[in-house]
């Protein structure tokens, strides 16, 4: 499954190569995204994280409270998906560390 290629989303992933600044991103994600939408993404790019430095489901599960299903979604995102989040978790390992 894949993101429909059209106009809007190009206009949208255009919009945000736009931003030079964590603050200027946050700025924009909060005008874009509600809150709970934010923090889903968050929580997905943690889950990310810890699955990709060998952290357990049951650990993640505990430490990032996200559902087994999302857990899992993500992990099958990892391993089938377009290679979005390895993208991102070989270019940002400067991240700290969640615990």
């Amino acid at each position: 499954m894949s993101l429909p290629d059209n106009a809007q989303i190009d206009a949208l992933c255009h919009s945000m190569l736009q931003l030079r600044t964590a603050a200027e991103c946050r700025r924009y994600l909060e005008d874009l995204c509600t809150i709970k939408e934010v923090r889903a993404l968050a929580q997905r790019l943690e889950i990310a994280r810890r699955l990709d430095r060998g952290d357990s489901y049951l650990a993640t599960v505990d430490r990032t409270g996200a559902s087994s299903a999302t857990v899992s979604r993500v992990n099958r995102c990892l391993e089938y998906g377009a290679g979005g989040y390895r993208l991102i978790l070989d270019r940002l390992p400067a991240l700290e560390d969640p615990t």
